[in-house]
């Protein structure tokens, strides 16, 4: 009977919006688990499976402690060093593309699989959402999984930096001082201000790679809620092209964007941030970034669902999984284009 109804076209488009649905549903399952399962361990493992059956075009490797020593992410590993699960950084790599030399694309998520704020803890008031902070993580893991299994011939490499963020007589403490990957040293005035620090050295790493374009996504500062609310995710990026190409993205699905300001007063303010904290988050990991196409998007303000998108029901939305994805489904049409800019 389906056959009669409906061509291969609308078969096509269905199977595609199925991979895109079953994206969302891995983050928004992983979020919602609680954070004593969803262990940085339990959840490199899982993204691991899934990557793995999605495709035979994929590796994964999962980075212990040992290596992110080697690799001096000191940034990352004084946010770690508070918890006693250890560190992990996770890299998946897709090889989509004819050309395995193409330049890739790179992911990176912030994946704190439960932030109490360190020693500047939070309120106990909604502590427990803090299970989903790996949210950027979750986001770009799931957007590569789906890509491999729709088959897209780009390059795509996924960088998440997966700990707790934890009080403890180890835990990093108000003024201490620690070295990024890059030799920058990084004064933290409040632990609960995690999330960059673990980004900057994946950030610095990502640019090994030679990539086309680096995107990172993170629940970053309550100030992103404040600015936009649940309505999008705020991107910041110095490219107008890569904007626009996530903009395009983002009316396909209906998980909308929002673009914010990058500008250098910000940067100005990171020492002694009083105002626009989401602004000088950003401003910082601008810090950590030499590509000349590059996205931040904090999405904390869209991570949970408060009536507002009626068919993600209440809870933890994982958006936005299906603008990535609608990205990377783009991408391989615009590698002309995109070759262009690079070069111009």
């Amino acid at each position: 009977v389906s056959a009669k109804l409906y061509g291969s076209r609308d078969q096509e488009a269905w199977q595609k919006e199925v991979i895109f649905a079953s994206g969302q549903n891995l983050a928004r399952h992983s979020m919602e688990t609680p954070a004593n399962e969803m262990t940085p361990t339990r959840f490199a493992k899982i993204i691991e499976k899934n990557l793995k059956s999605a495709s035979s075009k994929t590796e994964v490797y999962i980075r212990p402690k040992s290596w992110i020593e080697d690799q001096a992410m000191g940034s990352f590993l004084s946010v770690a060093k508070g918890s006693d699960k250890p560190p992990v950084f996770l890299e998946i790599h897709y090889t989509g593309s004819p050309d395995t030399s193409e330049q890739p694309l790179v992911f990176v998520g912030k994946g704190i699989t439960f932030d109490s704020g360190g020693i500047s803890i939070k309120a106990s008031a909604n502590m427990d959402l803090m299970r989903a902070d790996m949210g950027g993580a979750e986001s770009i893991c799931s957007a590569i999984v789906s890509a491999a299994k729709l088959d897209l011939p780009i390059n795509i490499i996924g960088l998440a930096l997966l700990c707790e963020n934890m009080p403890s007589r180890k835990a990093n403490k108000p003024e201490d001082v620690g070295r990024a990957r890059n030799g920058k040293t990084i004064q933290v005035n409040n632990t609960d201000a995690e999330g960059r620090l673990i980004l900057a050295d994946a950030l610095c790493y990502a640019h090994t790679y030679n990539p086309k374009v680096i995107i990172d996504a993170a629940t970053l500062t309550g100030a992103m809620d404040v600015a936009l609310g649940s309505g999008a995710t705020g991107v910041f990026t110095n490219s107008s092209w890569l904007w626009k190409k996530l903009f395009q993205a983002s009316i396909e699905t209906g998980d909308h964007v929002w673009r914010m300001p990058l500008f250098e007063h910000y940067t100005r303010q990171v020492i002694d941030c009083q105002s626009g904290g989401a602004c000088t988050a950003a401003a910082f990991l601008k810090e950590f970034v030499t590509h000349p196409m590059w996205a931040h998007l904090d999405i904390a303000g869209v991570m949970t669902n408060k009536d507002e998108v009626p068919y993600l029901q209440k809870g933890m939305t994982r958006r936005p999984t299906r603008t990535l994805i609608q990205f990377l489904n783009g991408s391989h049409r615009d590698g002309v284009s995109l070759r262009l800019v690079l070069n111009s």
